[in-house]
């Protein structure tokens, strides 16, 4: 089950299927991929949504915002095919 707030890592636990840390990440994966569509600023981005200070951790924060954004997009790509063969039972 989707998390609203939680811990945030700053590197995903990168698989080629769905991992327990996306599960619990599936809301902060849609509010990223909402807030790229609407060309929001990243580092605005990652205060609200990662809980990370761009002014105090540049590099640390931009590297968990682009992490994050590219699990975000494989979910659209690729994960969503997991959670059908699930839904399915297979």
């Amino acid at each position: 089950m989707a998390k609203l707030d939680p811990e945030i890592a700053d590197e995903v636990p990168w698989a080629n299927e769905i991992t327990s840390y996306d599960k619990d990440h599936f809301i902060t994966y849609l509010r990223l991929l909402d807030a790229d569509a609407e060309g929001a600023d990243w580092r605005e981005v990652a205060r609200i949504v990662l809980n990370r200070d761009p002014n105090a951790e540049p590099d640390r924060t931009r590297r968990c915002w682009e992490e994050h954004l590219k699990r975000a997009r494989w979910m659209t790509e690729h994960g969503y095919r997991h959670l059908l063969d699930t839904a399915r039972g297979g």
